[in-house]
């Protein structure tokens, strides 16, 4: 499976998440400690917002920690939102469009995990989709059907509500066609102003998922601390440093929502 990071708070330079601390993304794309998977080289992505209304957007086939330019362009960008991801293939082909995180006008979406059986359901989940949606679909993985669909149930309006629906759906076709293997899944969602982020699963081994919370984020010999005050988060697959006390657990079936400087988890709500 896949390892990825979502940031909100004072802007900063992005390879201070990226590659300085000890336990970096891009250091996890080579050695996981906690993902399904050790390695994580099926591609990378990385988008952000700045000074236009909509993100930038960088994906590509290649391994993160083999990419000059992911690093050149972390060393330059400041952003006050971003998401990046590294991916390890469930079985879809690996692409550019299969890259996260997804793009659909100001948000962004990226995931870990798998629709259990999804070759079999695949059709039933993309007839879910509405049309004029649709059309956005430029891949072919489960993460990207999951965004649209997402999407189509007001991802945009209200993220835990859409995100809430969107799994009973997809939970909803997969007994209608008795599959057995589990819906696992972390997820984070962005609009430009909030994050949002999910965690859930049919069976006893859900992704991992953490986040801390503060003030401004500093990064010194490879440890992340935060400030202490409030406004800045960081929601990530595996803690980025050895300090496993400072990091707390998003628990199963639950939903973070960042907006205002303010984070809440509450439970998944019954859709």
């Amino acid at each position: 499976m896949c390892r990825w990071i979502a940031y909100l708070g004072a802007p900063l330079r992005i390879d201070e998440l990226l590659f300085r601390p000890q336990n970096s993304l891009i250091r996890q794309s080579l050695s996981a400690r906690l993902g399904a998977t050790t390695t994580n080289g099926d591609g990378f992505g990385l988008g952000w917002y700045g000074e236009r209304g909509f993100p930038g957007l960088y994906r590509d086939v290649m391994p993160a920690w083999h990419d000059a330019n992911l690093r050149s362009i972390a060393e330059q960008v400041r952003s006050r939102l971003f998401l990046a991801h590294v991916r390890a293939s469930t079985g879809t082909s690996t692409s550019r469009e299969n890259c996260h995180p997804f793009r659909f006008e100001n948000a962004l979406f990226m995931h870990n995990g798998q629709v259990g059986g999804y070759e079999r359901i695949r059709r039933e989940i993309e007839n879910l989709i509405p049309r004029e949606i649709y059309r956005h679909r430029h891949g072919t993985t489960d993460s990207e059907a999951f965004f649209l669909l997402a999407i189509g149930n007001g991802l945009l309006e209200d993220a835990p509500a859409a995100l809430a629906r969107s799994v009973a759906q997809v939970r909803g076709v997969m007994d209608a066609e008795g599959v057995a293997e589990p819906f696992r899944m972390t997820a984070a969602f962005a609009d430009g102003t909030s994050l949002c982020a999910l965690r859930v699963s049919t069976d006893a081994k859900p992704p991992t998922l953490f986040y801390a919370e503060g003030g401004e984020v500093e990064v010194e010999g490879g440890e992340v601390a935060m400030r202490p005050g409030r406004g800045s988060i960081l929601v990530m697959s595996e803690p980025l440093d050895a300090h496993d006390g400072a990091w707390r657990e998003v628990p199963p079936g639950h939903v973070l929502e960042s907006r205002g400087g303010v984070a809440r988890v509450s439970a998944l709500a019954a859709a």
